[in-house]
């Protein structure tokens, strides 16, 4: 019985997926029917769960199915994440488009994105003040307790790593290992291995001219190639979402959201605080925020229904090109650069929000200017140094109470909400990504803003 129960869950996914093909050969936007899949898969995964319950076996079995379309588009996205950065980057060299000024963009990037970081944990911290919210109010049980053993063994791992040897982890000391995301600065290495590539074929450019000419058509091609697969894999977008977060709602536990609500509500009104003054940034060089906003929500949504910034870039760095007009050079810096740096989001909000948490626990008063400054300058300083150790929110969350001398422990009280919140902290990060992307463009002269208005396209 619990197999045909199965069967009949998988139809009707293929069935919904159908639905987005039939939509597809309409020739209906990209945007509407990723929301399309969005919301159909918040309404199928509401069904199943009040069916089958959200730790029923038959809903465990359908959704390993179903994982077959959400994490297999995740995977697909993951395994075009380094040779698109590497050959963007190299391309943009033998383009001609970065020799100039690379330390430039590079430094303004980086900049930005921890600039924002300051700015998200100030607003994290009036978040957590205006709500009220005190360590004190959350409850530990078993799930909790499992979790903070885990958590103080990590800290000793991240108490053994100074700053400084946390940057030297962005140096790509074997390209190959790097290539295969075996670090969590993998990214960045290969970024940094694909620039000192590109600074070295600018110098056979000047004494090998014929050589030079060849390469530049090696990697042109390449490059046309690398961009048609990421073209096919995201025409897969709608149906990964549609998987996704069908699984998300279908498995959630709303009586732990319930608990925590008031935590979940502050969390969202502080992300959607940030993604106002991405926009107040963007409208105060001259671009309107209301086209970014239609430009970029596709990339949003499903940063937020997949909770993988990683996964996101090709998506991201796509849209930055094709949508945005920000040159490709700058699009893949942005976007590889904040996948460990200044993630506004997990970086940025979070460990704030816990530090103004945690702080009366040890007698220490949230609302003093000094332990407010300190806050946003350690927050801004771990948002850059996390990248050594893998980032994401529990690691920043760990570095920032570590430095402040506060308790760790109430970063295990959130397990139960932080699936819900990563949603909303991934697509923060993506933002602050093109966000910074768009404003080092602007600045430098090189947008394309007949893209960015919309009256010429970029074929892909």
């Amino acid at each position: 019985m619990s197999t045909l129960l199965v069967i009949i869950n998988i139809f009707f996914l293929l069935l919904l997926s159908g639905g987005l093909y039939f939509m597809q050969r309409k020739h209906v936007t990209f945007s509407k029917r990723v929301f399309a899949a969005l919301g159909a898969g918040i309404l199928f995964g509401f069904i199943l769960q009040a069916i089958y319950g959200a730790t029923s076996d038959v809903l465990k079995t359908s959704i390993d199915w179903f994982n077959i379309v959400g994490r297999g588009y995740v995977k697909l996205l993951q395994m075009i994440v380094m040779p698109l950065v590497f050959i963007s980057i190299l391309v943009a060299f033998t383009k001609m488009k970065l020799s100039h000024n690379i330390g430039k963009i590079s430094t303004m990037i980086i900049g930005i994105l921890v600039g924002t970081t300051a700015i998200a944990a100030a607003i994290g911290i009036a978040a957590s003040i205006a709500f009220d919210l005190e360590a004190i109010q959350l409850q530990s049980g078993e799930q909790e307790t499992a979790r903070s053993a885990v958590l103080e063994e990590k800290m000793a791992e991240l108490q053994n790593m100074t700053l400084p040897q946390k940057i030297l982890e962005l140096l790509p000391a074997n390209p190959f290992l790097d290539f295969t995301g075996e670090r969590p600065t993998s990214t960045i290495a290969v970024v940094i291995f694909a620039a000192i590539l590109g600074l070295a074929y600018l110098g056979v450019k000047r004494k090998q001219p014929e050589q030079a000419e060849f390469l530049a058509k090696m990697v042109e091609s390449l490059h046309a190639l690398i961009m048609r697969v990421v073209t096919l894999i995201l025409r897969l977008t709608p149906y990964g979402i549609l998987a996704i977060i069908t699984r998300v709602t279908a498995t959630s536990d709303y009586q732990a959201i319930w608990n925590l609500g008031q935590f979940v509500v502050a969390s969202y009104a502080a992300l959607l605080a940030m993604f106002f003054v991405h926009l107040l940034l963007l409208a105060l060089v001259g671009l309107n925020p209301v086209t970014y906003v239609k430009k970029a929500l596709p990339v949003l949504t499903f940063a937020f229904t997949s909770r993988t910034s990683a996964g996101t870039l090709p998506l991201n760095v796509k849209t930055q090109t094709s949508e945005l007009g920000v040159p490709e050079g700058i699009a893949n810096f942005a976007g590889s650069f904040g996948l460990s740096i200044g993630q506004n989001g997990c970086a940025g909000i979070y460990p704030a929000m816990l530090a103004v948490m945690a702080a009366p626990a040890v007698g220490i008063d949230p609302l003093a200017p000094s332990f407010v400054l300190t806050l946003i300058l350690v927050v801004a300083i771990s948002s850059f140094g996390v990248a050594g150790v893998g980032g994401g929110a529990t690691f920043a969350a760990l570095l920032v109470l570590s430095a402040m001398n506060l308790p760790i422990a109430i970063v295990a009280l959130l397990i139960s909400v932080e699936p819900l919140i990563d949603m909303g902290r991934t697509a923060v990060n993506v933002s602050g990504t093109m966000t910074a992307g768009l404003l080092t463009s602007k600045v430098t002269g090189e947008l394309d803003e007949s893209v960015y208005i919309g009256q010429k396209q970029v074929e892909a």
